[in-house]
């Protein structure tokens, strides 16, 4: 097969690259856009440490093929910040700041991003669905209790309009 070229929105930014038919979305942000946020971990959809919005909807782009986002709008935790300071952040970020649901940050990318794609369908979640949207994000630091109250924080900054 040969390479195709491909047409996709990254973080509101059109791009045009030419793409191997094997290749991965995961490759192609990481190593061709230069969008290091989302990371390869198990490489097999088990952990969510890739997890990006395509179209709306959180995927693992480890899982799929960069020739699949062509014509599509992706998010990346690189597109959450308005300007990449404090005050530019995204409620999801700000509230894993203060609730400390950080620790070694590799997880934390892809749960922001399960987040909002849930937040997006789902203003006002319970805890459950909370944990349920979560399930497929694995985080080796913590229980997910902060990263849940982080979650439900934010929630409740966005439905108050809060930015």
């Amino acid at each position: 097969m040969t390479a195709m070229t491909v047409r996709l929105t990254v973080n509101g930014r059109e791009r045009e690259l030419t793409v191997e038919p094997h290749e991965r979305l995961i490759d192609v942000l990481r190593g061709r856009l230069g969008l290091t946020g989302a990371k390869l971990g198990c490489g097999e959809g088990e952990c969510g440490a890739c997890t990006v919005i395509m179209d709306g909807r959180a995927v693992l782009s480890c899982l799929v093929a960069a020739v699949q986002a062509d014509g599509r709008e992706l998010v990346t935790i690189e597109g959450l910040a308005a300007d990449g300071s404090e005050t530019g952040l995204h409620p999801l970020q700000k509230a894993f700041i203060d609730e400390a649901a950080i620790q070694c940050g590799y997880c934390t990318p892809g749960m922001i991003l399960t987040a909002k794609a849930l937040l997006d369908g789902n203003p006002d979640p319970t805890e459950h669905e909370v944990r349920e949207a979560l399930a497929g994000n694995i985080c080796r630091c913590t229980g997910y209790v902060k990263i849940v109250d982080a979650v439900l924080a934010a929630a409740e900054v966005m439905r108050k309009g809060g930015n």
